[in-house]
């Protein structure tokens, strides 16, 4: 559970990972995030002020989190301590509590407890240390790569500042590696390596931001490499993807990122622009999720989004599910892209989901209107001699139409539904004039 600052500092022995050796000491050696750590910044600021906070990080995996509260513990000269919010409970919390008193009683330090994953905490976990932090007893310092304004309570919440962590681009993966291939101290510097610009660059392309996977591909391409008749190994584009492998998109099903590819999803659909929504697609199915929920949001969109401006779509949605119940995986997505394509191109209408809105609103503003006696049915003659179905207009008998009201006397003349000029919509709007015409001609 606990490790003072030096135990968690980076061994630089042979047997520790190229990851570990090549974390950053100081913000000097730190690459990436200028937002918080450029000149002038707030983090700058704090750790060039010993201003001791607490914070929140939060951002992907692999872009320093744990490397700056570290950077800040030794700024400051604190008592480090880590905790497990998932392996550790109140009885644990309560242990640092103690140990941060007896740290400032007898050494002058404060404490900082750096809490992984932060987002898994409980009620009871966030409540036993909360007066703690308030109080100043120990800084908290929480990384998640989850949106805390969700996983976190707000009195907590309250009292942390979050900072927002950035992947890492390309140009910052490359510099890493090149700095661990020319570091004779910590990195590869002392072993005959050699590695292609492209091979770096590919490396860079593949770890998605995350420097530690990064590092932990240039190490595993460095050992699969055998040394030529010189002593070296030079890695090439075959070993480097080996390396790499398969890496697993940061996509959390039951999370905020969940929400937010299927929002880019919707979204692109609803602009019209097929590849991004191709792209999104693509991300959803590599990254696991279950296809039949991209179907259901497909059929939704296209009476949503479509409507009557294509009456297909929602047809060709319909038969995407079917045709994905049919085939399954790992072919299923042939009929998935087809679809999305034909939703993404199709011409847009949200017109019968707004006219449904209105109408909800007057349902629910002014509750159960009475339904019109001459459209209410009237299988018995009791109900006959009452009035119902009287004067009753059968359209049929009128070439198809003819004027009479079908609202509540309430609502007589009041309109939900407005057609937009787009595809099969206009066609309709078309009609809906053609009737009123009638109506004002009657």
């Amino acid at each position: 559970m606990q490790r003072s600052l030096f135990d968690a500092a980076p061994d630089i022995g042979k047997k520790s990972p190229l990851a570990d050796r090549m974390r950053p000491r100081n913000l000097d050696e730190f690459v990436g995030q200028d937002h918080l750590i450029g000149q002038g910044k707030i983090l700058r600021g704090f750790i060039e002020n010993k201003e001791l906070v607490s914070l929140i990080f939060w951002g992907p995996p692999g872009v320093g989190k744990t490397t700056l509260a570290l950077i800040i513990a030794n700024a400051m000269n604190t008592h480090f301590v880590t905790f497990s919010a998932v392996l550790s409970g109140v009885k644990e919390i309560r242990a640092v509590i103690e140990e941060a008193k007896e740290q400032f009683k007898y050494h002058g330090k404060r404490t900082i407890l750096f809490v992984d994953e932060i987002h898994r905490f409980n009620k009871s976990q966030q409540d036993s240390f909360l007066h703690h932090v308030e109080d100043g007893t120990i800084t908290l310092i929480g990384a998640t790569t989850e949106n805390p304004s969700f996983e976190v309570n707000s009195p907590l919440l309250s009292r942390c500042k979050v900072l927002v962590l950035e992947s890492l681009g390309k140009d910052h993966i490359i510099s890493i590696l090149l700095n661990a291939l020319s570091d004779k101290e910590r990195g590869l510097g002392n072993q005959n390596i050699e590695v292609p610009k492209d091979v770096i660059a590919c490396i860079a392309e593949l770890s998605h931001g995350e420097a530690r996977a990064a590092l932990n591909t240039l190490e595993t391409a460095v050992m699969l490499t055998r040394p030529n008749e010189k002593g070296i190994r030079s890695v090439n584009m075959e070993i480097a993807r080996e390396a790499m492998q398969r890496k697993a998109l940061l996509y959390d099903k039951g999370g905020e990122e969940h929400y937010n590819v299927i929002s880019a999803f919707i979204k692109s659909m609803r602009g019209s622009d097929p590849d991004a929504s191709l792209y999104w697609l693509a991300r959803m199915l590599e990254a696991g999720e279950d296809p039949l929920f991209i179907v259901r949001r497909m059929v939704i969109f296209a009476a949503e989004d479509i409507g009557n401006a294509d009456p297909a779509a929602l047809q060709l949605a319909v038969s995407v599910k079917d045709a994905f119940h049919f085939i399954g995986m790992p072919e299923g997505w042939i009929p998935l892209a087809q679809g999305v394509t034909y939703l993404a191109c199709a011409p847009k209408s949200n017109a019968s989901y707004m006219a449904y809105l209105a109408a909800i609103k007057d349902v629910r503003e002014k509750g159960a209107l009475p339904v019109p006696m001459h459209v209410r049915n009237a299988p018995t003659s009791l109900m006959r001699e009452m009035g119902y179905g009287k004067d009753y207009k059968y359209p049929h008998n009128f070439s198809g139409y003819i004027e009479q009201s079908y609202l509540p006397k309430e609502l007589e003349g009041k309109e939900y539904y407005y057609p937009t000029n787009n595809g099969f919509d206009a066609e309709i709007k078309k009609r809906l004039a053609f009737y009123k015409s009638k109506k004002r001609g009657s």
